[in-house]
């Protein structure tokens, strides 16, 4: 039988592990990133994909968070971080894996 401690205890700890979660997804501010840095990649690290640096808001600021490599995920490609501008306002976009339809392997190879 739960009681209401139990209950309220859950809660709180439901809440405290998808509250980061959700406050990384949603970023919308009026402050323009700085223009993104060039960054010297590291030999290809086979499996791997690399994930290229972005500009991250934390408090009151950007912090530039260097680019790393990502664990490949086959039919899949990785949608980098990144800031949209939307009238005088910019969304942050956080990076993210995509599936790969067979449209998408068509286009991509036709360009070549």
């Amino acid at each position: 039988m739960w009681t209401r401690k139990s209950l309220v205890g859950i809660f709180i700890i439901s809440t405290l592990t998808t509250l980061p979660a959700m406050a990384r997804s949603y970023i919308e501010i009026e402050t323009a990133p700085p223009p993104v840095r060039q960054e010297i990649i590291p030999g290809h690290k086979r499996g791997y994909i690399w994930a290229p640096g972005y500009w991250n808001w934390r408090g009151n600021r950007h912090v530039w968070m260097a680019g790393h490599w990502v664990k490949e995920r086959p039919g899949r490609r990785w949608i980098p971080e990144h800031w949209e501008q939307h009238g005088r306002r910019y969304h942050f976009s956080p990076g993210h894996w995509e599936v790969v339809t067979r449209d998408d392997f068509h286009h991509d190879h036709r360009r070549r």
